[in-house]
């Protein structure tokens, strides 16, 4: 005969389901085994120990005399109550105690599916909200198995098996089998009825978790992280304040040294982390985003959410940054969009210019998308950097930027066609002077 209380001896050590639940859980199918057999249940006491995983049965009637018995689930006669318990009287409860046995073999293997089928719910709905309320919470586990599109993460803490999708990682991220894994709850997912937890180092939340560990300060709320944004494994920015004016929020985020900050920097696989001290100054908070160059003047447009920056043609480059990951960084922490000029690029009216979005007819659009990505906006904005720091900053080839720069230039001797060229004009009289004098 099967033994229903194995299945609950296999599940009663589970840590996610508490045992009262587990013992409602059994106490639950019991009662519709009783049901089925005897017709009801409310007159059975079912006793479970969690310690031992044992249970009892029993069953409670009233004796009467014989030939009296009305209802035999409520009523037992006094001869059959004897055989069970010789000192019975009529009108006492008579307890009999049920063994599992006696509900069939069919009926009990039903049964153990059936406690086997609620305990492993209980278990998916406990893994659901207990990582539900834990979205952005950093995880520590090993790497269980290594999956083309993901890895199966066990959690240190809680023995749960969670994915980290290889999208979630950082570039330069590989884990083997044992390797040892930090990671924040990303989201949490019902497939199929599987709750699937999803972990994630590219999150911003990822990094916030990171600096809260490192620096006691914004543990402790005496510094606040505002805002990050990031480009995982190239840049970071983060924009910080301190509550207590004694405290210089980027220099603890920093570190004696670097202390602090180069713990988290080979987490990211050397992902540059820019800190930078927040301020409701809008112009001077932008100025701090666009770190490492240096600004010379800001002009915003409030209405449109638009800065206009301008700096030494030596610093564009540093605002910019490598395939325009600074700029686009600087623009989302500060939510404006942010256009980069040279300064004195245009003081004269002679210096005017035409958006690069008015030569989409002959220039394809992402080859001036990939020209925006690294803050040239309009036509001079090209113009003024060479062919070979165009090369360096895009992944344009040659030939495409030297037929830009045609289409670009055009458009200018055109615009001037009708105006004397000054070293054409100088060369045509020194020509007339030795024409005469011949």
């Amino acid at each position: 005969m099967i033994n229903l209380i194995d299945s609950f001896s296999e599940f009663k050590n589970m840590k996610s389901i508490d045992r009262p639940t587990m013992v409602r859980v059994l106490e639950d199918v019991f009662r519709t085994l009783i049901r089925k057999k005897y017709g009801a249940d409310d007159n059975f006491d079912i006793i479970v120990s969690t310690i031992e995983g044992d249970l009892e049965i029993w069953r409670k009637r009233e004796i009467v005399p014989d030939g009296e018995v009305e209802d035999d689930r409520y009523h037992i006669a006094i001869s059959d109550a004897v055989k069970i318990e010789e000192d019975y009287e009529v009108g006492e409860e008579c307890y009999e105690k049920v063994g599992v046995a006696d509900f069939g073999r069919r009926a009990i293997m039903a049964a153990r599916q059936t406690l086997i089928s609620r305990i492993l719910e209980l278990e998916k709905d406990k893994v659901y909200q207990m990582y539900a309320d834990r979205i952005g919470d950093l995880i520590f586990g090993e790497v269980a198995q290594t999956l083309k599109r993901e890895f199966v993460i066990v959690d240190e803490a809680t023995g749960a098996e969670l994915m980290l999708p290889k999208s979630e990682t950082i570039r330069g991220d590989y884990f083997r089998k044992g390797d040892m894994v930090r990671a924040v709850v990303d989201r949490v997912e019902n497939k199929n009825n599987n709750p699937m937890v999803i972990l994630s180092r590219t999150a911003s939340s990822f990094l916030e978790r990171l600096l809260e560990q490192e620096v006691p300060e914004i543990e402790d709320g005496l510094i606040t992280v505002r805002k990050i944004v990031r480009a995982p494994g190239d840049r970071a920015k983060v924009a910080v304040e301190s509550y207590d004016e004694r405290i210089d929020p980027v220099g603890a985020c920093v570190g004696m040294k670097g202390s602090r900050i180069h713990g988290i920097v080979r987490e990211l696989r050397n992902e540059n982390i820019d800190i930078i001290n927040y301020t409701s100054n809008e112009a001077l908070l932008i100025q701090r985003a666009l770190t490492p160059a240096r600004i010379s003047s800001v002009e915003l447009d409030l209405d449109n959410r638009k800065a206009s920056v301008f700096l030494e043609a030596a610093e564009i480059s540093k605002a910019i940054g490598k395939k325009g990951v600074n700029i686009k960084l600087a623009s989302r922490l500060v939510d404006y969009n942010i256009d980069v000029f040279r300064e004195g690029a245009f003081d004269t009216d002679a210096d005017f210019d035409v958006e690069l979005d008015e030569f989409r007819d002959e220039i394809e659009d992402w080859v001036i998308d990939e020209l925006k990505n690294i803050g040239c906006d309009t036509a001079r904005n090209v113009l003024n950097l060479s062919l070979d720091e165009l090369l360096r900053r895009t992944d344009l080839e040659e030939e495409t930027i030297k037929e830009i720069i045609v289409v670009l230039k055009a458009e200018f001797d055109d615009g001037g066609k009708d105006l004397p060229d000054p070293v054409e004009e100088e060369a045509e009289e020194e020509s007339s002077e030795e024409d005469s004098a011949e």
